[in-house]
């Protein structure tokens, strides 16, 4: 065992915590077994406290590493400590890639498992929990194997369940079948939020990926103005000298905290200003690699401290179609707050999956990064999570550090669906996180 200092990837709440790291499942029960209190934790790319736990146990996935073969049909069994960077590593030179994919690749499987993270294709492929087979899940009762028709209510609750279920020690997916390592992307420029909101509408089940990248430091006429990239795979008959090479790992690194106040609005406005101004109008067709079109930040190692030592806080709410209004009021009220943000990135989801505590719903997801300091930030946050409710959306627990109870219960009216899986499979509620605590997830 050793004393870790640890936070999530916003960096937001700290501590130093019990850390074991086992390299079988057995030795992950015997771990689990002797603790009071214990909860998974994989690269910490989680933003809040979800891969934390004071006072009690915290246990890296990362020694749980094996890697199948893949078979022909692109079925594959990952241990959970396997990074998504490392399955592509294995993967794509073999012509596969990953179903899903969120905005860094420095994740491990099985905090993709518990996030049920998503990506730019959601409107189309769903998210993680939709292209996974089968688990080992080692639970305070008992090892267990579970899947979409053995167990399934286990299965359900542990994607999107943030780690409160078990540890997971390996999982079966499917993989997606690929012939180059190039995406053929499509950008235009939009002056207003309206129209882009328009265009994805109209356009986006054209492509398997869509992102937009919007401007939350203008107001009036310009208010909302973005960048949307789509694309899809390049095949053979696109590039005649199509290579399959994984992404290279990051060049740069951001070797210390950026000093306090560094992120102001005026510097956000001149970033803002020149990244919409470097993007094309219309640019069609542009070959992009697998890195710079999924992963870009993953070009930066550590650029979280790119928001100084006070950390920063990114807020993701999902809201139904019917509801896209609640996109607009939102980016409003941040404009208009004075707080800084150039990381606001808007998507749109498919249906939601049988996952209880599954983020995505179908309609709108808007992600907003904004650093800690900011007096207007707590009521600027307090009017969001009142507008998502309002709504009737919901805020992503992987990237939360400061909702309420209340406002949980509400967000995810499955919440009792879930607590009964884990009442049953955690009965005196070893599983737990500071996160878990905070929102009284851990059951009843």
């Amino acid at each position: 065992m050793s004393r870790q200092r640890l936070s999530g990837w916003g960096r937001t709440t700290p501590g130093v915590f019990d850390v074991e790291t086992p390299d079988t499942e057995e030795l992950v029960a015997l771990e689990l077994a002797k603790s009071s209190g214990a909860i998974a934790r994989g690269l910490g790319r989680s933003y809040g406290d979800a891969a934390q736990l004071s006072g009690g146990l915290v246990i890296a996935n990362r020694s749980l590493n094996g890697l199948g073969e893949i078979a022909a049909n692109g079925v594959v069994r990952v241990g959970a400590g396997v990074s998504i960077d490392e399955l592509l590593a294995f993967c794509i030179p073999r012509g596969w890639f990953v179903p899903v994919t969120p905005g860094t690749r420095q994740v491990t499987i099985g905090g993709a498992v518990a996030a049920d993270v998503h990506g730019k294709n959601h409107h189309r492929d769903g998210s993680w929990g939709d292209h996974v087979l089968e688990m080992r899940l080692v639970t305070p009762t008992g090892s267990l194997t579970v899947s979409p028709t053995t167990q399934p209510d286990v299965f359900w609750a542990t994607i999107g369940g943030m780690g409160l279920t078990g540890i997971l020690t390996s999982v079966t997916l499917r993989l997606l079948k690929i012939e180059s390592d190039q995406v053929l992307v499509d950008t235009t420029r939009y002056a207003q939020l309206d129209d882009v909101m328009a265009a994805m509408v109209e356009g986006d089940d054209e492509y398997r990926y869509s992102v937009a990248w919007v401007d939350c430091m203008t107001t009036g006429a310009s208010m909302g103005r973005a960048i949307l990239t789509r694309g899809d795979h390049a095949t053979r008959r696109d590039i005649a000298d199509a290579t399959l090479r994984a992404p290279s790992p990051a060049r740069l690194r951001v070797p210390f905290d950026a000093p306090a106040g560094l992120l102001t609005p005026l510097t956000v406005r001149a970033f803002n200003e020149a990244w919409f101004r470097r993007a094309p109008r219309r640019r069609e067709g542009e070959h992009q690699s697998l890195g710079a079109f999924f992963h870009p930040l993953d070009g930066v190692k550590d650029w979280n401290r790119l928001y100084g030592p006070r950390g920063f806080v990114q807020y993701q709410f999902a809201v139904a179609d019917a509801q896209a209004q609640c996109v607009v009021r939102a980016i409003e009220r941040l404009s208009s707050s004075g707080v800084p943000s150039f990381l606001a990135v808007l998507k749109r989801f498919g249906p939601a999956n049988h996952g209880p505590l599954s983020f995505p719903i179908s309609g709108w997801t808007l992600a907003l990064d904004v650093p800690v300091g900011p007096a207007a930030l707590p009521d600027l946050l307090d009017d969001l999570d009142e507008m998502v409710i309002g709504a009737g959306g919901r805020v992503y627990l992987a990237k939360d550090s400061r909702l309420t109870p209340a406002a949980v219960r509400v967000m995810y009216p499955r919440l009792d669906e879930f607590l009964e899986v884990k009442n049953r499979v955690d009965p005196r509620h070893q599983m737990a996180s500071d996160l878990a605590r905070r929102l009284n997830l851990l059951g009843k």
